[in-house]
């Protein structure tokens, strides 16, 4: 599955740079005035880029096993997509994606690149990144309460 995500991470990121210079965009224009629609692209790309980074566990011990250090939630195991290691690399990714994305718009004949646009693309990583480990905090909470309801 992370090959799907990574292949759709990639397309993702071509088509911000290919639909950069398209009539598309100056169409949405009167739709977006303060470049808001930055907030939800980037904030997408992230997740796209978080779930790439899934991976089969590598060890022997069962990865199910509830004893097994590596499944703590706040460990920092490669099989969990939401690790901190993964979410900063996606986070630095997309970030990269945005300059690199602003830095193409300085030299298209239509566009011109903002600042601002980079600063709304963070807001959409970081926003992105919080709603993630929000879910995540709370999927572990509904998890422990079904082990107690459970062991009753």
């Amino acid at each position: 599955m992370p090959i799907f995500f990574r292949v759709l991470s990639a397309a993702y990121i071509a088509g911000i740079f290919l639909l950069a210079d398209s009539a598309m965009v100056s169409d949405v224009a009167p739709f977006n005035p303060y470049s808001l629609l930055h907030i939800p692209l980037y904030g997408i790309l992230t997740v796209l880029l978080i779930l790439s980074f899934r991976r089969k566990p590598s060890n022997p011990i069962n990865p199910r096993d509830p004893m097994n250090p590596m499944n703590s939630r706040n460990s920092t195991n490669s099989t969990n997509p939401i690790n901190p290691i993964n979410l900063l690399a996606a986070g630095i990714i997309a970030l990269v994606v945005a300059i690199a994305d602003e830095i193409h718009q300085a030299y298209l004949p239509n566009r011109d690149a903002s600042i601002i646009d980079v600063f709304l693309d963070i807001i959409g990583i970081i926003l992105c990144m919080l709603i993630i480990k929000r879910i995540e905090h709370m999927s572990g909470f509904l998890k422990l309460k079904g082990l107690l309801h459970r062991t009753k």
